[in-house]
């Protein structure tokens, strides 16, 4: 491993992943960048690519294929660990995602998660970026803020109208 060891040391920061598992993810993608084009292949060949099971226009059960077994079941025990630490986006993806398709599917969501980021740093040789665990109330605050307020009136408490988010904000 010693030939990438700058490869391991760009992997090594993503939330969960260990310099252990780090190794696998490279062994397992390869140095090679022309073997998958885009982060979906690899995401195919892995078998934590999102199943697509659809028929009249109804979607069907959209389970996840069989994949590399060792490079799947690496991602699987490092969204586990990913999961397990309270400040962080993938954390807080799978919170989000567990709330509504249960805990095995939202893993699975976490697993693909780093497996693109993977791609992505060994691709452009750039290092991760943690986006936080409040990224997704960051993405659409204005949303957020009139289905509380909404919430809270159904419920009896009447809050003021706070004023507009200013745009230094």
């Amino acid at each position: 491993m010693r030939p990438f060891s700058a490869a391991l040391e760009r992997l090594d920061p993503i939330t969960g992943v260990a310099r252990r598992s780090a190794e696998h993810i490279l062994a397992e993608l390869g140095d090679d960048r022309s073997r998958f084009p885009t982060a979906a292949p690899a995401a195919s060949w892995a078998g934590v690519c999102p199943g697509n099971h659809e028929s009249a226009g109804k979607r069907k059960s959209g389970k996840t294929r069989k994949g590399n077994r060792w490079l799947r079941a690496t991602l699987i025990e490092c969204a586990r660990g990913a999961v397990r630490a309270r400040h962080s986006y993938l954390a807080a993806q799978y919170h989000r995602v567990a709330r509504r398709r249960g805990d095995t599917k939202a893993i699975a969501a976490v697993a693909h998660s780093i497996l693109v980021a993977a791609w992505h740093i060994l691709r452009d040789g750039v290092r991760y970026r943690e986006l936080g665990p409040d990224h997704f109330d960051r993405l659409d605050r204005d949303r957020l803020i009139r289905y509380h307020t909404r919430r809270l009136a159904d419920l009896g408490i009447h809050v003021p109208a706070a004023a507009p988010p200013s745009a230094a904000a």
